[in-house]
């Protein structure tokens, strides 16, 4: 397959130059640390002979690129071409004749920004023509020459105590579903938003697993990045890898994130007497708060404290630019706190409102944090009609591949009364039990055991004969043996049978009921309602105390392949496989304060495993890998039909059936039919608008959104997987750009007349009133006059920063709100409505005339001394 032309604007600066003359620089050194290659990058600017070294050394190269704005560098090694300016590869079949197959890497394209100064409405009526879908599309190849050097065994340099930071990204380039979207899908990482950690992420994807890999390779970009955003991160003390884990996924999700409006209607609410007669069922299932990662903020409040990085000075806002980074930074902060969820308190958080909303939760006396509550049963009365409400949502390639959901569910041993939501999570932060923890959870009698019946309980079912015969042998050695010497004997489902064990609400931590109005005696459980595809699993190594952290060194046995998870399950769950094979995992190893990070990793193409540390790649076998001390481990869903219906729709294609139709789908889609054990129901409204036509921003790149199926093949995928909808045609949307051109209007006019109105106020000595205005509401209204969310915000709601006394209202104390003059309010106001007014009027000093005079003959007195 011969990949499409991408234009870039710089190839016109491209001297005259022949592979011969690349083929001799490639045997010289970086002209400025003299080291010698592989991967020395050489200038491609007219009359320029440089050349510099990459990643894997200093990086002269992007050095000389950035003092000379000379962007064209090819890569001597791979004869691949990098243009800096447009942040893409790009090809010179012109000049270098037919440039090296790449299967598996798509080329990339501009970035459209999407500033007010910049922003363009297509004029053009035309859209490039798709790709047609080939093999490699559909099914991941492996081929001979993969066989005896596969592809994604590069190392990651040490940049200063780094080990962390390359352990995660080498088990996150080994989930093949993350790697594939951006090697396969690279052009739709783009983002307007700094610093663009998705474009970093992409090239060293590409570095990783090319063909002409390098030995190693050197994230400076991306780690440069990260630091930008996480001061925590600055400096080159020892991190923790599950944070970075948690901060690089995040990042990742802001910028690919794309806004999926659902409309649904609401649901007859569930009576008191009925969730209680539905949870009663699961009653039985053993439960205990959980500690995960939850993602539930990303939709909670996906426009609020973020930081702006634009250098116009002419459109200077509330925020100044400057202190961009240290926003970001306390709002990375902030949303961590979101990533605790522990036990329920005395004061019966979960009882909330079922509605899709924000609530504070006050977690065990700790800090407050927030949670999302997604509910499908409503707040409303049961007699209330059904009506349609639009709920604004927002996915990513990372929501779709780790994200999943526990159904929990409190219940009040006095009433029966029973509050029940739903958790989004990340990973799992398992607790590892001890003795005495091991010991309830393997007594069938003990009244809080996951099974009530039966001899072993199904959450130990056995991962075939000899894993069952070994952990026999285990147990029985170790009952021979003072616990002192060995230490408990824990497996990974141990682990998480504790996570899910029920927790008994009672003395100091006692729920409070709302209907009791008391407290009283409860129980909390829950179950998995929706398995991600990727399943991230944090054991807690580590327990801190005070100032110190102590590292809880057991060893927790865990399955490479069949993982069963079908214990923890939900019942009325739709998900169908639970069955999970081992991907990669991370090791600590050393203390709590020092200590050194590796990670071990299963190769997609061959299927071996491998020690990844730091630079270093060996393969390794199976034991080794099973007797790590794991602290973060990747599991993915395991699916042999999947497999086949891969292998039987390439075939298809290779038959090229004569066909009268060509129909379009979503890449993202075809990603996940080639990596997803359950891809779910085809999705072509990633590129569609709800017209049915294409949206005009996305025009420009429509061939890295689509490829062209033939009839044959998009049928046997609708008939296997459904959804859509079916598209043969397409074309702009010429409703949605009138409606783009009234929106761009609107942005630009609110936007001068703001800062019209905002320098006018600036100059302005004493003001003799301030309006407060809520920096929240605020930041939503910066972000769509600034081009980066596409619907307004709803009315002003200052009710976060107004506190009301004695008939007035008044600033509440430490509100996160801004200043801003009467008239700009007025604007404000008129525009979107909403409220309250809270007004500041600084203090007016009166000062006595005859006072006054009589300091005025003092000064005159003493200037004449």
């Amino acid at each position: 397959m011969s990949p499409f032309q991408n234009h870039c604007p710089h190839l016109d600066s491209v001297g005259e130059i022949t592979k011969e003359d690349l083929m001799q620089k490639s045997h010289g050194t970086c002209q400025d640390c003299k080291v010698r290659g592989p991967n020395l990058w050489a200038c491609l600017e007219n009359r320029c002979s440089y050349v510099g070294c990459g990643e894997s050394q200093v990086d002269h190269s992007t050095i000389h690129s950035q003092e000379t704005k000379h962007y064209l560098t090819v890569n001597l090694t791979t004869l691949r071409v990098w243009c800096y300016a447009c942040s893409k590869e790009v090809f010179l079949d012109r000049k270098l004749g037919t440039h090296p197959s790449l299967p598996h890497v798509r080329p990339l394209h501009q970035t459209q920004e999407n500033s007010v100064q910049d922003f363009k409405i297509p004029s053009s009526t035309t859209l490039k023509t798709p790709l047609v879908a080939v093999f490699d599309d559909l099914d991941i190849e492996v081929e001979e020459e993969d066989e005896l050097k596969a592809r994604g065994l590069t190392g990651l340099k040490n940049i200063g105590n780094t080990c962390y930071m390359n352990a995660a990204l080498q088990a996150l380039s080994n989930c093949p579903p993350l790697t594939q979207f951006f090697l396969d899908c690279g052009g739709l990482a783009r983002t307007d938003k700094k610093p663009a950690i998705c474009k970093s992420y992409l090239k060293l994807m590409t570095e990783l697993w090319h063909k002409s890999r390098p030995g190693s390779v050197v994230p400076t970009t991306l780690f440069q990045g990260i630091k930008t955003v996480n001061p925590t991160f600055r400096g080159y003390s020892q991190q923790d890898a599950q944070e970075f884990l948690r901060c690089l996924m995040d990042l990742l999700h802001e910028e690919l994130k794309e806004q999926v409006m659902e409309v649904e209607e609401d649901p007859q609410t569930i009576t008191t007497e009925e969730t209680m007669e539905e949870d009663k069922s699961q009653s039985d299932v053993d439960f205990q708060s959980c500690e995960s990662c939850s993602s539930s903020d990303k939709a909670e409040n996906e426009n609020g404290s973020k930081g702006f990085s634009e250098d116009n000075n002419e459109t200077t806002m509330l925020i100044q630019d400057d202190e961009n980074n240290s926003e970001m930074s306390k709002d990375w902060q902030k949303e961590k706190m979101c990533n605790k969820i522990n036990k329920v308190n005395s004061e019966g958080e979960l009882d909330k409102d079922r509605d899709s909303v924000s609530e504070a939760v006050d977690l065990n006396n700790q800090e407050t944090v927030k949670v999302q509550i997604h509910s499908r049963a409503s707040a409303q009365s049961a007699s209330s009609p059904k009506r349609k409400k639009q709920h604004k949502k927002y996915r990513s390639v990372i929501s779709d591949i780790f994200d999943g959901t526990i159904i929990s569910s409190v219940q009040c041993l006095t009433c029966d009364r029973v509050s029940v939501t739903l958790e989004t999570f990340q990973d799992l932060s398992l607790p590892i039990p001890g003795k005495e923890d091991l010991a309830k959870l393997h007594s069938s009698s003990h009244p809080t055991s996951i099974v009530k019946a039966g001899s072993c309980g199904e959450a130990y079912a056995p991962q075939g004969w000899i894993a069952f015969f070994m952990e026999y042998v285990k147990r029985f050695v170790v009952s021979c043996v003072p616990s002192w010497f060995w230490g408990p004997v824990v497996t990974l489902q141990d682990c998480l049978a504790a996570f899910f064990a029920r927790d008994e609400l009672k003395g100091d931590n006692m729920y409070s009921c709302e209907k009791c109005k008391k407290l009283r005696n409860g129980v909390k459980f829950c179950k998995v309602q929706k398995f991600p595809e990727i399943l991230c699993i944090h054991l807690k190594r580590f327990r801190h105390e005070l100032m110190f952290s102590t590292k809880i060194s057991t060893h927790v046995s865990f399955p490479l392949e069949g993982l069963d998870l079908q214990p923890f399950l939900a019942k009325d769950s739709p998900v169908q496989i639970v069955t999970y094979d081992l991907l990669s995992v991370i090791c600590h190893h050393g203390t709590a304060s020092s200590g050194h990070y590796i990670a071990y990793c299963r190769n997609n193409l061959n299927n071996l495993w491998y020690e990844f540390d730091d630079q270093s790649v060996t393969e390794v076998s199976e034991s080794t890998v099973q007797n790590a001390e794991a602290y973060v481990l990747f599991y993915r869903k395991s699916s042999e039909e999947a497999q086949k219906e891969r292998r039987r729709i390439s075939n298809l294609l290779n038959i090229m059936e004569p066909s009268l139709l060509q129909f379009y789908i979503s890449r993202q889609w075809l990603n996940k039919f080639k990596t997803f054990a359950e891809p779910g129901p085809i999705s072509n409204n990633d590129f569609l608008c709800i017209h049915g036509g294409v949206p005009p921003r996305k025009a420009g790149y429509i061939e890295d959104l689509v490829l062209m199926l033939p009839q044959n093949i998009w049928d046997n995928l609708y008939s296997r997987y459904g959804g859509g909808p079916a598209v043969n045609h397409l074309y702009i949307c010429h409703t949605c750009q009138i409606e783009a051109e009234k929106i761009e209007k609107r942005r630009k006019t609110e936007l001068e007349i703001f800062i019209r109105l905002n320098r006018a106020f600036q100059e302005e000595d004493s003001p003799a009133t301030f309006y407060c205005i809520s920096m929240q509401w605020f930041r939503e209204w910066e972000s769509f006059v600034k081009g980066k969310d596409g619907d307004p915000p709803g009315p002003i709601d200052n009710t976060k920063i107004a506190v009301t006394k004695c008939g007035n209202v008044m600033l509440r104390q430490g509100a996160d709100s801004g200043q801003i003059s009467e008239e700009t309010w007025n604007f404000l106001q008129s525009i979107y409505g909403g409220g309250p007014e809270v007004i500041l009027r600084p203090p007016v000093v009166h000062v006595d005339p005859d006072s006054l005079q009589a300091e005025e003959k003092i000064e005159v007195e003493t200037r004449s001394l």
